[in-house]
């Protein structure tokens, strides 16, 4: 047998990198859009509950997506009633207990929906 002994190669890797990198997960942001639009109306905790169920995704994970989204405009929180919520970065760290998020906690504090704003 024979062995070639090759030298170790070097990758040029540009910081010349200027495009924004989403702060959310693209993917969830994805199939929540489609969810809201499959459904038609906005979306609450049962329904991300049953897609966390249906795609083995984390719950925390959605959320974190949709505060984010929230967060940059992107998406928004309506109460109960129909009233438009702020979500800012301060509140989201206020629905964290132990690192986690737990959904009736969650249910009992964001009684709404959430819906794209696009």
């Amino acid at each position: 047998m024979i062995y070639i002994r090759q030298e170790p190669k070097v990758i040029e890797i540009s910081t010349d990198f200027n495009e924004e990198i989403p702060k959310w997960d693209v993917a969830l942001e994805a199939l929540l859009k489609e969810e809201y639009q499959q459904r038609g109306r906005a979306l609450n905790n049962d329904d991300f509950l049953r897609l966390a169920r249906q795609y083995a995704i984390r719950f925390d994970d959605i959320m974190a997506t949709l505060f984010e989204l929230a967060i940059a405009r992107r998406w928004v929180f309506a109460e109960a009633g129909g009233e438009a919520r702020e979500i800012t970065p301060e509140k989201v760290a206020g629905l964290y207990a132990k690192g986690r998020l737990n959904p009736s906690d969650l249910e009992a504090r964001l009684a709404g929906c959430w819906r794209p704003l696009s």
